[in-house]
């Protein structure tokens, strides 16, 4: 017999992934931790499988949220409202890109909210528009417009302001308010026009600020009205809408012109400029904005200042589009989701 030598045979051992059972771990997706009264890793009101990141605060979404109804932002936060559920809060824009692309955005959707905005002061040749611009300072267009036609039937030229008696005047527009500074302002225009420009009032913003009572709001309102020449009126509406929507920081209001100048086309300008104060007139109030019922709400980082709730913020929505505007987030005019009225 031969001898067999002893030879160590090295065979690789394959590992294979173990079948789930008792010593090994399912890969579960990760769920809220269980509260009073919930089934194992589920949240409220949800099925398995439908719970939220631990430490991440989702947007709970309900009935009645005119947010929920509108789509949801692509960049937003939750806020817990007083009166309301959360709702998803838009991020402001951080980059001028953002900003240009949110401007755009807001553009397009006012322009469906607001389609016949216009300017609501009243007037048929460019010096009475420039005239009605220089008493709305601090006034209103409803008292404005009571108070130019009277005022337009005795002054009808540059002439004819020229040479106004000043007690005269005065009483005429004694009701806008500051009629003493707005006389000075309007002889003083009239003056200037007769003396420089025939009794003519120019159409470029280099020559119209030169004007006695006309800055650059002033100028804007007349050159987009009267001439069509583009520009951005910065009034407190636009001021303080503009800061709202996050499209810029700025407090000055020719820094603001500017800024918006460089995000939007110039043809855009006026209409932007009417639509912004429609919208900052008849929804964005100052002190008590109807944020729940506004078709901006997913677009803006304020949402949540003024009453979320939509009946609530309904009846604070005013003006002829009443109707229109809350129709766009789904509401009847009493506040009540359209959708859900007689099933």
């Amino acid at each position: 017999m031969s001898s067999t030598r002893n030879a160590v045979i090295v065979v690789p051992i394959v590992r294979h992934a173990p079948r789930p059972g008792p010593t090994a771990t399912r890969h579960r997706p990760c769920r809220s931790p269980r509260g009073p009264g919930r089934g194992p890793g589920r949240g409220p009101g949800r099925g398995p499988g439908h719970g939220t990141v631990p430490g991440v605060v989702g947007a709970v979404w309900q009935a009645r949220s005119v947010v929920a109804s509108q789509g949801t932002p692509t960049s937003a936060t939750t806020r817990s409202t007083p009166d309301g559920p959360r709702r998803r809060r838009a991020k402001p824009p951080a980059t001028p890109l953002a900003r240009t692309r949110r401007a755009r955005s807001i553009t397009a959707q006012l322009t469906v909210g607001y389609p016949d905005a216009h300017c609501e002061l009243d007037f048929t040749t460019p010096l009475e528009l420039g005239v009605a611009t220089i008493l709305s300072a601090q006034c209103t267009d409803v008292r404005v417009n009571q108070t130019t036609p009277a005022l337009f039937a005795r002054y009808r030229s540059a002439a004819d302001y020229a040479g106004a008696r000043r007690e005269e005047l005065e009483e005429l527009i004694r009701p806008t308010g500051f009629y003493r500074n707005k006389t000075t302002s309007i002889i003083g225009l009239g003056q200037a026009l007769v003396e420089r420009f025939d009794g003519v009032l120019p159409h470029t913003l280099e020559e119209l600020v030169t004007l006695p009572g006309f800055g650059r709001k002033t100028a804007n309102v007349v050159l987009g009205n009267a001439f069509g020449v583009p520009g951005i009126t910065v009034d407190t509406h636009l001021q303080r809408l503009t800061r709202r929507w996050g499209l810029t920081e700025a407090q000055d209001p020719v820094k603001i012109e500017l800024e918006l100048n460089a995000m939007l086309p110039p043809r855009e300008w006026t209409m932007f400029s009417h639509r912004v104060i429609f919208h900052g007139r008849r929804v964005c109030a100052a002190r008590k904005p109807a944020c729940g019922a506004c078709f901006l709400a997913s677009s803006c980082p304020s949402f949540g200042d003024g009453p979320t709730d939509p009946a609530v913020a309904a009846a604070l929505v005013t003006g002829e589009e009443r109707d229109h505007l809350l129709a766009l987030v789904g509401l009847d005019g009493d506040g009540a989701p359209v959708g859900m009225v007689g099933g």
